[in-house]
């Protein structure tokens, strides 16, 4: 009879970083559970099936060329999708009007959202992004950057909008030029893709891969504390009481949560207590059929606003129907008036629909992300992790976490460093005593 001796990782987390990283441990050799506390895996990219329809939680969207692409690829999980027809059916919600968007030149000159002079100073400054030296711009809030360069008002709204739905992100006084920039380029550059059949096809792929390769999956498993002994990692203790036995932990969760788990460790306070979740208030709503098929895509240019029919490029819904989202970045304390504000854009971009609606689903505050690239941190170098100060044999992972990109990218590039961290020979995860028996068993 034979015995694994492999070195022990239980990630807790089912959600892509978690995935992500028990995935890419596994296939390095190492015995992996992953816990996961809901009754479901996936987290925030978990979708939800309904009467037909595909609900994410909110809109979500796959950036190309980023670092999700490149994690899915590696991990061989497949992906498809469509990109989002902006190029016709767009508009700029202003004063509680619907104008032409802007999104290239063409509809730049045409559009009555901006003056004469702020169409030519938004064109000089798109034009203007690809020489720039972004490294020098980590520091400097976006909003600086744009107050510096852009005089016109009505300019400044029409980037703004740009940026948040680039990066989901309206807190532009604290959000890092260097990371805005950069991520409104990726979109801009390679583009977006709307899943078919919803965020959950990435979830399982990422399951499958995981389990294929060894890693045990436990949903309905809640960690309420990482048991170490000797400086050493020894355990995750469950809620019931339960321990299950590791070298190597991956907390991919939030900041909040991590320093839960460990709360003597005063790196994980301090980085719980610096992170700056980003919200936004979701109205997902499924159609028996779109009022006003041209109407797929609308951003609010003096209110945090979106729009979009993913449904008019991915497949989300049966035949004839409409998946739609309608968010508000940054939610507000008042959730009936931001509801009642959502569904007012609905109204105006598919008149009827309110007589269509097949489901409907209202989420006044989800966590877009845990944290964002501050300006006061030096933007995404300032980010904190993988592996955690005080805790040999600790590492984190999520949207929080690392020096590359943002959202979902972010949570993938982090869920593979911290398993290539967590799994690197030369970690001393047993302390220097326990480095000899640690590589045997590796």
């Amino acid at each position: 009879m034979t015995t694994n001796t492999a070195a022990r990782v239980v990630v807790i987390g089912g959600g892509l970083a978690g995935l992500s990283a028990a995935a890419y441990a596994a296939r390095a050799g190492r015995r992996v559970t992953v816990l996961e506390k809901a009754s479901e895996l996936g987290g925030r990219a978990a979708t939800h099936e309904k009467k037909g329809f595909s609900l994410n939680i909110g809109p979500h969207a796959l950036y190309r060329g980023g670092e999700a692409e490149r994690v899915l690829g590696e991990l061989g999980v497949q992906t498809k999708g469509a990109p989002p027809p902006t190029s016709n059916g767009a508009y700029a919600l202003h004063g509680g009007i619907l104008r032409a968007l802007p999104t290239g030149p063409v509809s730049l000159l045409t559009s009555s959202v901006l003056p004469l002079v702020g169409k030519i100073e938004v064109a000089r400054l798109l034009a203007g992004l690809d020489a720039l030296d972004l490294a020098s711009l980590a520091e400097t809030s976006f909003e600086a950057f744009l107050t510096k360069r852009v005089r016109t008002p009505e300019a400044r709204d029409v980037i703004r909008a740009l940026i948040r739905v680039s990066t989901y992100c309206s807190d532009l006084e604290r959000l890092s030029a260097e990371a805005a920039i950069s991520q409104f380029q990726l979109g801009t550059t390679r583009g977006v893709l709307y899943l078919h059949d919803g965020w959950q096809t990435m979830v399982n792929g990422l399951a499958d891969v995981a389990r294929a390769a060894g890693a045990e999956i436990l949903a309905g498993a809640k960690a309420v504390s990482v048991v170490r002994e000797d400086g050493r990692v020894k355990a995750v203790r469950l809620a019931d009481g339960a321990e299950i036995p590791a070298d190597a932990v991956i907390i991919a969760a939030s900041p909040s949560l991590a320093s839960s788990l460990l709360p003597d460790v005063p790196a994980l306070a301090a980085w719980s207590a610096a992170a700056i979740p980003v919200t936004a208030a979701c109205l997902d709503v499924a159609l028996s059929r779109l009022p006003q098929p041209r109407n797929t895509f609308a951003l609010g240019i003096d209110r945090p606003l979106y729009f979009s029919v993913h449904s008019a490029s991915a497949r989300l819904a049966p035949e004839g129907g409409a998946m739609i989202h309608v968010a508000r970045y940054g939610a507000l304390e008042d959730s009936r008036a931001v509801e009642r504000e959502l569904e007012e854009v609905l109204e105006l971009l598919q008149p009827g629909a309110k007589h269509l609606v097949v489901e409907r689903r209202f989420l006044p505050s989800i966590t877009v992300t845990h944290d964002f690239p501050q300006a006061a941190r030096g933007g995404t170098r300032g980010r904190p992790g993988p592996a955690v100060p005080g805790a040999p044999g600790v590492f984190v992972a999520g949207d929080w976490v690392g020096h590359a990109g943002m959202l979902a990218d972010a949570s993938f590039a982090s869920g593979r460093a911290a398993a290539q961290a967590a799994t690197r020979r030369e970690v001393n995860v047993l302390g220097d005593v326990g480095r000899k028996s640690f590589d045997a068993r590796a």
